[in-house]
Formats: structure tokens, sequence, C-alpha cells
């Protein structure tokens, strides 16, 4: 039983909503986190255009940085929990167990997005501004999916909105964090189209990110802490990202000056006008001889006295060099 009792509110609990086999089921937690991840694709598709992506380009970075991002994520979980995989590694591949590190999922994400912005001659700082909004909300829907199976809750505390979970009355983490990337997805909105250089919402996206999940990770319950000795690994991790953000704001709107935000779409499509045209020249098969036409002598040949006036100007062709 899940429920808030200083509200009156109470839910029966029951994680899945289909079970197919013993061991396989539907449950509300991938449901969620479908849904949350669909919708953040669906808003970020009709938003390319403010960014100079296309379609297709924020789609095949997805198809590369999603998975990246799910092996970054169990990674980085495991190295902070490696006594629970050391005597049995192939549990590192039960991904359905939980563990999990959402750190570990941006490194991830942010390498391979980097690599294929790399290999197609695309800003990265422009696609991961709009991965960035739809970070957001992705994290805002699928936090629920930890209020259904009843996990990453808080402290103990006798607040009005606390929840009841395992028999405690604890903080309900997954509302404070959702409610949190709300707020910065409305704030990125709103800079979406004053922001003065490539990059910038995605660092505002960790300044913002990090602030906030560094205060809540101080009031987990201990046992969904990611340690390092004594220390809250993602908290100082989530505080360090944030400092370094606030840093690189300062420094790129005081210091730098900064190109058009679509100029770089310039090489990029010239790459790809390159690439379209070696395609086709590789394509198209050499044309076959022609037949040598049959003249006669003694015709008279056409506009042939226009040769005092420089010649037939329909033989007159110019030749420009490949200019690439």
């Amino acid at each position: 039983m899940i429920g808030f009792p200083g509200l009156g509110i109470e839910f029966r609990q029951n994680p899945a909503i289909w079970r197919i086999t013993e061991n396989f089921s539907l449950t509300w937690y991938g449901l969620i986190i479908a849904v949350g991840f669909l919708l953040a694709v669906t808003y970020c598709l009709r938003q390319t255009k403010h960014f100079g992506l296309k379609q297709d380009e924020l789609l095949d970075m997805l198809l590369i940085a999603t998975p990246a991002g799910i092996i970054g994520a169990r990674l980085y979980y495991v190295a902070f929990n490696w006594d629970q995989f050391s005597n049995d590694p192939i549990r590192i591949l039960s991904t359905w167990e939980g563990g999990m590190a959402i750190h570990g999922g941006l490194i991830g994400a942010v390498i391979a997005a980097a690599l294929f912005c790399w290999v197609r001659r695309i800003h990265l700082g422009a696609m991961l501004d709009i991965g960035a909004i739809g970070l957001l909300i992705g994290q805002a829907i699928g936090r629920w999916g930890n209020f259904v199976n009843g996990e990453v809750y808080g402290r103990e505390t006798d607040l009005p909105w606390r929840m009841l979970v395992d028999g405690m009355e604890v903080h309900p983490l997954f509302l404070y964090e959702s409610l949190w990337n709300i707020a910065g997805f409305v704030l990125l909105r709103l800079l979406m189209k004053k922001r003065k250089y490539n990059g910038q919402l995605f660092t505002v996206y960790v300044a913002w990110y990090g602030l906030g999940r560094g205060v809540l990770e101080g009031m987990r319950s201990p046992e969904y802490n990611l340690m390092l000795g004594d220390n809250l690994v993602s908290q100082w991790v989530a505080f360090a990202s944030c400092a370094a953000a606030l840093l690189l704001l300062l420094y790129m709107t005081l210091f730098r000056k900064h190109p058009g935000l679509l100029e770089w779409t310039a090489e990029r499509n010239a790459y790809e006008e390159r690439k379209r045209r070696r395609k086709k020249g590789s394509e198209e098969e050499a044309p076959e001889e022609a037949e040598p036409e049959e003249i006669d002598i003694n015709e008279p040949k056409e506009n042939e006295g226009d040769a005092e006036d420089g010649g037939n100007p329909q033989w007159d062709y110019h030749f420009k060099g490949d200019q690439e």
C-alpha cells in the first residue's frame, strides 16, 4: 500500500499490468518510462528547426545515444557497487533487477552524441541543447515509475505531503524531482529562442539538474545512495557539475564572442552535398559510345557564315572547375 496519509490518499501497489510468464510481465514502470521517452522525442522533433537540425538527424542520433546511455548508466552503477557483482559478473547484464545511475547515462549518451555529430558534421552544442529539453520531459515523467514501484524515497518526515511506503512515512522524492524537472523544462523553453550560442541550454540543464539532484540526494534513504567511503557519490557529482556549468556559463557569456546560431549548418549542408555527389557519381554508369554520325560532305553546313562573326554561340562552352 502506498499513500499520502496527510492528504487522505491511498493506492494499492501493483507494479505489474499484465503478467505474461512467471518471470516476465508488462509493468507500470516500463510503460511510464516508454511514455516519457516517446513524449520527449515527439516534442523535440517539433523543435528541430530552431536548432538547425533535421528530424532524421535527431532520430539517427537517438538510435546511437539511447543504448549508449543505458550502458553508461549500468556501468556507472556497477563501478560504485562492485562488491555486488564481483562474485557473479554475469549479473551485470540483469538490468531488470534495478541498478541504473542517471549520471552514467548522461555520460554515455553525450559521448555517443559527440561521435555522431563529428561524423555527420553537426554542431554538438545544438544537438545537446535540444536533447536537454527532451531529457527534462523524460525525467519528469519517468520519476513516477519510482512511485509505482514504491522505491527511491526519502528519509522519514511528518510533513503534510509525506508518503507512506513500506510502513514508513517519508519524503516523496519522486514528486520533488518530477516538479523540479518540470520547472527546468519551463526555464529552458523560455530560453530556447533567446539563447546566445549553441550549447547554452545544455549547460543550463546541467546546472539546474545538478543543483536539484544534489539537494535531493541528501534527503534520500541511505539504501538508495551510491557511496564511496563515507561520501555520497551522486551528491558530490551533482554539486560539482552544477558549479562547473555555472562557471562555464559565466565564461561563455562574458568572455566569448559567438557566431550566428545557424552558421554551422552551411558546413553540414556542404558536406551532405559532397556525399550526394560522390554517391551519384558512383552509381551512374559511363554512357555508351555513340555511333559516328554520317555526314554528307556535299550538304551545305548550317550557319556556315557565322564563323566571321565569332562562330556559332551554341557551341561556345565554358567549363568551371569543382570549387568545393
